[in-house]
């Protein structure tokens, strides 16, 4: 699995205290990663991976802005076509995440 640990700096943030809170399991674009207990999704994604999603209107790729829940930035989907808020969102085991809207959405 991806994500957090020790000497385990993947992604667009690195976490540099607290790393002795039990991983969280979860599943972002197919691909196995793991969070930590009382993680954001965005915060368990972005110690992974480098961004979030796609940008609308443009090659960029987004990975959160406000961190507060106040924008737009930090959507994303569930595999069966919810879309969260990873920047206030807890991270919980099993979750299984999706960068781009499934091919479904909106049903």
């Amino acid at each position: 699995m991806t994500g957090p640990g020790p000497g385990l700096a993947r992604g667009r943030l690195v976490r540099l205290a607290e790393t002795h809170r039990p991983p969280v399991p979860f599943r972002f674009d197919g691909q196995p990663m793991a969070g930590l207990s009382d993680d954001t999704v965005l915060t368990a994604i972005l110690t992974g991976t480098d961004s979030l999603r796609a940008a609308e209107f443009g090659p960029e790729r987004r990975a959160g802005f406000c961190l507060m829940g106040a924008c737009q930035d930090c959507w994303i989907w569930t595999e069966d076509g919810a879309r969260l808020r990873a920047c206030s969102t807890p991270l919980t085991a099993g979750m299984r995440l999706l960068s781009d809207a499934p091919r479904d959405w909106p049903a």
